[in-house]
C-alpha cells in the first residue's frame, strides 16, 4: 500500500506570514496617521508677531470738503408787470447798497405820485377848516388815512420802479434786455463776495465743540500751497438722524476777491487733542463686502480673537482707534492671513512672510 504525504496546512506557514505582512502593514499605517495627526497638531498653532497698542493724546484734526458760496446771493426783480426802461450794469459790475440798477416803466410810478400831491393839498385844506370848526374830526380823519394809504402804495411803488442794490457785490447774471417784459421774473443778480462762505458736514461726535469763536485754514485746489484763514460763523441747531453730521458755515473774509463762488475747497478744523488708543496699520484688516474694520487680538491663553474696531483719522503708520480695543491689548501685526476666529498662536521674533 502506497503511503500518502500530506502537506502541512495552510495557516501554518503561508497564512502565517500573510497575516504577519497584514499586522505589519497595519503598523505601519497607524503610525503614518499618528505622524500626520502630530503633523495637524502642530500646523494649527500659527506663527504670529505682535505689538501692545497704546493710549496716547491725539490732535483732533479733521477735513472737510465743500463748494465756495457767495455769502449772500439777490435776484433783482420787479413785483409788477412792467417794461424795462433802463439797465444800468452789466456782469461784473462791482455795485454798493442803494445803486440804482435797473429803471423800470415810470408811469404808473408819475400817476401815483400825482395822485399822493394832490390829496396832499386836500389834506391840508381839510385841516385849515377843521380847526376853524368846518369839518367834522372824521372827515379829517378819512383824508388823513387815504393820504397814508396813497403814500406808501407810492413808496411800494417806487421800490417796483427802481431797482436798487439791497448789498454790496457784483452782478453775476444778466437775464433781460431794455425795453423787454419782465413779468415779475428777476433781471440780475448780485451776489456778495466779501466775505465768501463754505458749507461743511461735522460728525456728531464734535458738536459741544463747534462754535463762532473758531478759526478754520481753508485750501482751494486752484492756490496749492496757499493757506486761507477763515472763521466758523454758523452752527445749525439741529443733527442729520441719516448721517449723524450737522452743518456748520464757514466765513471768509476774501479782501482781495482771490477766492470766487463755485471754487472747490478743503476746510481744516482742530477740535484739540484727546487721549485715543493708536494702533499700527499692519494691524487694521477690511472685512470683506463691507466697510468694517476689524484686528485680531491675542488672549491670555495665546488664542486670538476676531475685534471689530471704528477707525479715528490715519496717523503715518497708525490709526487712531475710537472704539474696539483697549490701552495695552496685542494685536496682530504678521501672519494674520492664516488666521480665523479662536486660533492658537505663538508670538515670535524676527522676519516673516
Amino acid at each position: 500500500m502506497k503511503k500518502i504525504v500530506t502537506s502541512a496546512p495552510f495557516w501554518r506557514f503561508g497564512g502565517f506570514g500573510i497575516l504577519v505582512s497584514l499586522a505589519l502593514l497595519a503598523g505601519c499605517k497607524g503610525g503614518a496617521k499618528s505622524e500626520q495627526v502630530a503633523a495637524d497638531s502642530a500646523v494649527s498653532v500659527v506663527d504670529v508677531r505682535s505689538e501692545v497698542v497704546r493710549q496716547q493724546r491725539v490732535e483732533q484734526i479733521r477735513e472737510y470738503t465743500g463748494t465756495i458760496s457767495p455769502y449772500s446771493k439777490n435776484m433783482i426783480a420787479s413785483q409788477n408787470a412792467m417794461r424795462i426802461e433802463k439797465i444800468y450794469v452789466e456782469v461784473g459790475d462791482y455795485v454798493t447798497v442803494g445803486q440804482l440798477l435797473v429803471q423800470m416803466e415810470a408811469t404808473g410810478y408819475l400817476q401815483s405820485k400825482l395822485q399822493v400831491e394832490n390829496l396832499r393839498v386836500d389834506y391840508e385844506r381839510a385841516k385849515s377848516l377843521y380847526e376853524t370848526g368846518g369839518i367834522s374830526k372824521q372827515q379829517i380823519d378819512q383824508l388823513q388815512t387815504q393820504l397814508s394809504v396813497a403814500e406808501e402804495a407810492l413808496a411800494n411803488l417806487e421800490k417796483n420802479t427802481r431797482l436798487l442794490s439791497p448789498i454790496n457785490g457784483v452782478v453775476t447774471q444778466r437775464l433781460f434786455d431794455n425795453g423787454d417784459m419782465t413779468g415779475g421774473q428777476p433781471i440780475l443778480q448780485v451776489q456778495q463776495l466779501k466775505p465768501v462762505k463754505v458749507m461743511i458736514n461735522v460728525q456728531e461726535e464734535f458738536f459741544s465743540l463747534v462754535n463762532t469763536q473758531m478759526t478754520a485754514d481753508v485750501k482751494v485746489d486752484i492756490y496749492p500751497g496757499e493757506n486761507f484763514l477763515g472763521k466758523v460763523s454758523l452752527v445749525y441747531p439741529t443733527i442729520d438722524n441719516m448721517t449723524h453730521t450737522f452743518v456748520s458755515e464757514i466765513a471768509y473774509g476774501n479782501a482781495n476777491l482771490k477766492i470766487r463762488p463755485g471754487m472747490f475747497a478743503r476746510v481744516t478744523l482742530n477740535f484739540g487733542s484727546i487721549s485715543r488708543v493708536v494702533a499700527p496699520d499692519k494691524a487694521i484688516i477690511k472685512q470683506a463686502g463691507t466697510d468694517e474694520r476689524f484686528v485680531y487680538v491675542i488672549n491670555s491663553d495665546n488664542t486670538v480673537s476676531h475685534r471689530t474696531v471704528k477707525l479715528g483719522q490715519r496717523l503715518s503708520n497708525a490709526y487712531e482707534i475710537v472704539a474696539g480695543i483697549n490701552d495695552g491689548e496685542k494685536v496682530v501685526t504678521a501672519g494674520i492671513s492664516r488666521l480665523v476666529n479662536g486660533a492658537a498662536v505663538k508670538e515670535v521674533s524676527g522676519l516673516m512672510e
